[in-house]
């Protein structure tokens, strides 16, 4: 008789098989994998020992493909062909294409799901096919380097990335042919290296500045749990703008018109960018370039980057006041990204926060590290109990309600994965449909939040308005993936949709919708306690109508149906024309109590009507 082995969840079912999982930081400018050896996380370097891979891909006249050090060995020579920091272009829409074009000398067509498109010699790119042709060659790096192929990847992304950013990180990974195990935020991954290596508990601050995102979460650290207590940052801001900073500067100095042609276009960015990784490690750069000689000293770069460095300090105060910390709580400041690098950054972090910050590890490596160790856990070569994460979502997510009104389902900054479930109800008789509009924001009214998806339930059974009960569920998954699924308890109809938006937030749109929900607080305020009243009004005067309509004639007085239509009119006036939700709702008020006699007569008629026939003992019977 033979054995059969059962093995757990996740776990190998041969007892001496290991599985090979990897984590990618997939970057804008440079993308590493890494992987788990002897319980450390180290990063894979190429046959030529290099670690980092530059994030290009260059596309020839042939169809051929080249990804890395050798695709941006032709970016000079070939820059339309030759695509860089591509992901600041994942899950963005039309709508950013003029601000994209004046910063990338790439020519760009909509397709007709309004997904940015790049025109090269082999044909339109989406920005998630030549994401996917660096994750290839991630793996590729990955299985030589173990003699193995390879069983799923952690992949990080912005802790500001929003949900259309997210499913196209997801769809470069499909495409790619990668298992994803979890998508992990950045500054998430960094405090897992950091944290498991020293065994800090206490209160960190992740400040995560890359090559086009960045992001800064405080977490809290205790007993092995890793809890995101808030986080905020700006998707669309990197060591590229400092680079464009730069080259804004040249165009300045060199008098040179905005006509260049992407060649040398191209050639004043990486002219730029030479200069910025030179001023990390010396205090002026001679520069050459388009004809052009010229010094550029550390105070002159530092005054011109002032704002960007503020806008990343503004972040941080947002974090702390969203998660209730105070500075003098704070025991470590990570830095991650390789354009912490800069020497203003770090004086600038650690006069924020008055400590100076943790740099022992590699920050253009730990955050690869940082996934390979959830990994690790996630694929079942070692227990997860002594490593929880605790990732919160980033912006609230809500539905629309009557009135073009937001009620919120799941608020910003709360731990995901999370499901939230809230009933709402008709707001007509004989309703047997209904639209679900999921919108994401912090604002009171659905105009000034961003829309992410609508679907319909239908199949409602008729009844009077408000007796329906529709239950609403928000999912969001370990991946920041919403899932929205609406079911009317009754006749147990369901409908459901995942999020998958086609297009991603505008430059700076999530940091402006934070800050106009602080700056508008009072004015959404009072807008959605208008509109409250307005809905209130509009159901009132329906239902009023609808009872005049049936039975006015046979219950009241020529006067009194006349004064009823008066306080209706005045009514329908002042809800048109009123912006005063008091004014709004003393009329609701003195139209209740107008037709309150109504509603007496018509109950004792209703009431003589079901009884009419009927003798007492009937009745008695009944009961």
């Amino acid at each position: 008789m033979a054995l059969l082995q059962i093995s757990e969840p996740g776990q190998s079912p041969l007892p001496h098989q290991k599985k090979y999982a990897i984590g990618i930081d997939l970057g804008t400018t440079n993308s590493l994998v890494s992987i788990v050896r002897s319980g450390m996380a180290k990063t894979l370097a190429d046959e030529q020992g290099r670690h980092l891979l530059p994030s290009v891909v260059h596309y020839c006249k042939e169809g051929m493909r080249t990804v890395g050090y050798e695709a941006a060995a032709k970016t000079l020579s070939d820059p339309l062909n030759t695509l860089s920091s591509v992901k600041r272009l994942l899950g963005r829409g039309s709508g950013e294409l003029k601000t994209l074009g004046n910063e990338m000398p790439y020519e760009f067509e909509v397709d007709g799901i309004g997904m940015a498109k790049i025109k090269t010699a082999v044909g339109l790119v989406s920005p998630v096919e030549a994401s996917a042709e660096i994750l290839r060659s991630l793996v590729s790096r990955a299985e030589s380097n173990t003699g193995s192929s390879i069983d799923g990847a952690v992949i990080t992304v912005p802790a500001y990335f929003d949900e259309a950013q997210r499913q196209a990180t997801k769809d470069c990974a499909t495409l790619a042919g990668v298992k994803v195990l979890r998508l992990l935020n950045e500054p998430t991954a960094a405090a897992i290296a950091y944290g498991l290596e020293n065994s800090n508990e206490g209160i960190i601050v992740v400040f995560d500045l890359g090559g086009g995102t960045f992001d800064v979460s405080i977490l809290k650290l205790s007993r092995g749990v890793f809890e995101v207590l808030a986080t905020g940052g700006d998707s669309a801001l990197g060591g590229d703008d400092f680079d464009h900073s730069i080259a804004e500067w040249l165009y300045g100095q060199t008098g040179l018109d905005r006509s260049l042609s992407p060649k040398e276009q191209r050639l004043l960015l990486e002219t730029s960018k030479a200069a910025k990784e030179e001023l990390t490690k010396s205090d002026r750069v001679d520069i050459d370039v388009l004809d052009w000689h010229g010094t550029l000293t550390i105070e002159i770069f530092n005054e011109m980057v002032q704002t960007l460095v503020d806008k990343t300090i503004r972040a941080c105060r947002r974090a702390l006041r969203d998660a209730d910390i105070a500075k003098n709580e704070i025991n470590n400041v990570v830095l991650v990204g390789g354009s912490t690098r800069m020497p203003i950054i770090k004086e600038k972090v650690e006069q924020f926060f008055g400590l100076e910050p943790m740099t022992r590890l590699d920050p253009d490596r730990v955050v690869a590290m940082g996934a390979a160790l959830q990994a690790d856990v996630l694929i079942g070569n070692k227990t997860g109990d002594d490593m929880l994460l605790l990732d919160v979502i980033p912006l609230s997510l809500g539905i629309e309600t009557m009135g073009g009104l937001v009620e919120k389902i799941i608020h910003r900054n709360t731990t995901i994965p999370i499901a939230k479930a809230q009933e709402f109800t008709t707001f007509k008789d004989g309703q047997t449909a209904m639209s679900i509009h999921v919108v994401q924001g912090e604002r009171e009214l659905v105009d000034n939040c961003r829309s992410l998806a609508k679907f319909e339930l239908r199949g409602i059974p008729p009844m009077v308005a408000g007796a329906a009960k529709i239950c609403v569920t928000y999912q969001v998954d370990a991946d920041g993936l919403l899932n929205v699924s609406a079911r009317e308890l009754t006749s147990n109809m369901e409908s459901h949709i995942e999020v998958k938006p086609s297009y991603g937030l505008a430059e700076g749109e999530i940091t402006q919708m934070l800050q106009d929900s602080l700056t508008s607080a009072r004015e959404d305020m009072l807008s959605r306690a208008l509109r409250e009243q307005q809905v209130e009004a509009d159901r009132m005067t329906e239902d009023l109508l609808a009872a005049l309509n049936k039975d006015a004639e046979a219950l009241l007085d020529k006067n009194e149906i006349s004064c009823l239509h008066a306080a209706i009119e005045e009514l329908n006036k002042l809800r048109k024309e009123s912006t005063e939700h008091r004014l709004l709702a003393r009329q609701i008020e003195a139209v209740g109590k107008l037709s309150e006699n109504f509603a007496a007569k018509r109950m004792n008629a209703s009431i003589k009507k079901a009884l009419k026939g009927k003798s007492l003992d009937q009745i008695e019977n009944n009961q």
